[in-house]
């Protein structure tokens, strides 16, 4: 028999609300609507299946701030995160939004019609506070208290759901199960023990054996029950890790484990976010949740020192085990013993033994250059995948971001390295210059840092898509900005390589072989707003490298810059 739910009632708001469905798709062609952000959607999605339960909607005022100080509801029952509807000063005067009025919540993907919210109360929260009460610091080094300060509106808007319709899938619809259907799932198969892991990473040989162990010492079966909503910010994605998962499962004795996804929006949130993950776990049936080291971590603080403690999340989600009433399985780490081919608890190993393990770091080292990666450590299946998804760097695409002021001399360099690039063969390669970008792409804008940044940003975003494909990319705008240099080299990063190469060109070089003409007309005021003569230029601080013209031929430069593709394995063979 599958685990009572938390609070004892699941809330499946999509059952309860069913037969007043096509009153309440009436009533939202009359509301004002709000479109949900990415986190937002997945956090509606587990109010309406009960993946929340017990709540039925995003919390209010009195409710957060219990949460936020006693990480309990207002009512007492145990619920250490809190849910929140944020929203902007500007959407509450356009949309009058205040307490009793409803309003609709829109997908985001497809905007289709999702649920009806009443509001109860709007008010303002002190991030600074809920920053340091949930993460346990207001340290930016922590991916969700940058994105509560960056990205988190001003205002929280609690109420209660009405379910229109669930989000629609088109991915692994098979994998996908509500709380109600998963635990018809294991009544159906007559599972009364579930032991459920929780997993934004690749599953590997000891994953697996960490799973079997787990289930053997409680007689019971598994649930892979792995995040594919938000999950830390430099993932693999969740496509990839499904696919893994899929390749995984039939590892398993036959019978003894089961794939289902989490459209989760985790918050890395540590001990309180493992208090959390087993509540969920609770509501989808499982009766045992394994929680290993270091559970939702997001890594080191800003002074290089780990947020939590690797056992901290054991020790919280101990605290309240009777009231959970989902056991725990704690865990340590699984390690290698080549003598006896076997994984074991690191814990459980007689000291002096041979060990070995492979790092997330090893193991990306692996996978760019191509090399072994042993079948004690993954499944050659495993490996497939991520070999497939992560090729070693000579076919993964990169570009090659130049800036420096006009007439630098970067065009010049950027042609030469286009015909070198083309010459060496392997990728297609793309040039984009910055008078060609702005004449085709951007015509319409001007020349104030607005303008600039939506320009440097077209380009980014053009060279991120080609780099994903697996082209080499030749970008040569001026990219006065800093700012703006650093949110192309994050667009494009997690697809392959960035290089930011300064062309760094004295000033009096770039006006001296100016045969337009057009620094003088910017000297004599008839242009305005010209790099380096009346509007600012932020030199890198952070090139890859630099290089100047007026010092250096065309083919050293360009030599140079090759060199440095070879090394890093871009271009050539190992």
């Amino acid at each position: 028999m599958a685990n009572s739910p938390h609070g004892g009632v699941l809330k499946d708001l999509h059952i309860r609300d069913a037969h007043k469905h096509d009153e309440l798709l009436l009533e939202s062609e009359t509301l004002p609507s709000i479109v949900l952000t990415d986190r937002q959607l997945c956090d509606l999605e587990l109010i309406m299946n009960g993946g929340f339960s017990p709540l039925e909607g995003f919390m209010n005022q009195s409710d957060y701030q219990s949460v936020l100080n006693d990480l309990r509801l207002k009512n007492g029952c145990l619920f250490p995160i809190p849910i929140t509807l944020d929203v902007s000063e500007s959407d509450i005067k356009i949309l009058e939004l205040a307490p009793n009025k409803r309003i609709l919540l829109r997908d985001p993907r497809i905007d289709s019609k999702l649920a009806i919210l009443t509001i109860q109360d709007i008010y303002r929260p002190d991030k600074i506070e809920e920053a340091t009460k949930v993460f346990g610091d207001n340290d930016f080094a922590h991916p969700s208290v940058k994105y509560l300060h960056n990205h988190v509106k001003e205002y929280y808007v609690g109420g209660t759901i009405e379910a229109i319709q669930a989000p629609i899938h088109y991915d692994y619809i098979a994998h996908r199960y509500t709380p109600a259907e998963l635990r018809a799932h294991f009544k159906k198969l007559n599972w009364t023990r579930v032991v459920a892991f929780q997993t934004r990473n690749p599953m590997h040989r000891a994953h697996r054996e960490l799973t079997v162990r787990a289930a053997r010492i409680r007689q019971a079966n598994v649930l892979i029950h792995p995040v594919v909503g938000l999950t830390k910010p430099g993932d693999i994605d969740h496509y990839t890790r499904v696919r893994v998962y899929q390749a995984l499962m039939p590892k398993y004795p036959n019978g003894m484990a089961t794939l289902s996804l989490l459209p989760l929006a985790m918050r890395m949130g540590g001990p309180r976010e493992a208090l959390w993950h087993a509540i969920i776990r609770k509501n989808f049936g499982a009766t045992h949740f394994i929680i290993g080291r270091d559970h939702a971590g997001p890594g080191k603080n800003s002074k290089g020192v780990d947020f939590y403690g690797p056992y901290d999340a054991q020790a919280l989600v101990g605290k309240y085990k009777d009231e959970l009433q989902i056991e725990v399985v704690p865990f340590q780490m699984m390690t290698y013993i080549p003598e006896s081919d076997e994984y074991m608890p690191i814990d459980e190993i007689p000291k002096g033994t041979q060990t070995l393990n492979i790092s997330g770091t090893e193991l990306r080292r692996r996978l760019r250059g191509g090399l072994h990666i042993p079948e004690w450590f993954s499944y050659p299946d495993v490996v497939k995948v991520l070999r497939e998804t992560h090729p070693p760097r000579s076919k993964q695409g990169f570009t090659l971001f130049f800036t420096g002021y006009y007439n630098s001399g970067k065009d010049l360099i950027a042609k030469a390295l286009q015909v070198i690039l083309n010459e060496q063969g392997g990728r297609s390669v793309s040039l984009l210059l910055g008078e060609i970008v702005r004449s085709e792409l951007s015509s319409e804008l001007g020349f104030t840092k607005k303008a600039r940044d939506q320009n440097i940003g077209r380009i980014g975003f053009v060279s991120a898509e080609l780099t994903k494909a697996g082209a080499a990319v030749i970008a040569a705008p001026i990219a006065p900005y800093a700012d703006a240099r650093a949110h192309v080299k994050q667009a494009i990063e997690q697809y392959g390589g960035f290089y930011l190469i300064h062309v760094n060109s004295p000033l009096e070089f770039c006006i001296a072989n100016d045969r337009k003409g057009i620094y003088k007309k910017a000297q004599a005021g008839e242009i305005k707003g010209f790099t380096g003569i009346d509007d600012p230029y932020e030199a890198p601080t952070d090139a890859d490298i630099v290089v100047d013209p007026s010092k250096q031929s065309i083919s050293d430069i360009c030599h140079q810059i090759v060199l440095l593709l070879e090394k890093d394995g871009y271009i050539g063979e190992r």
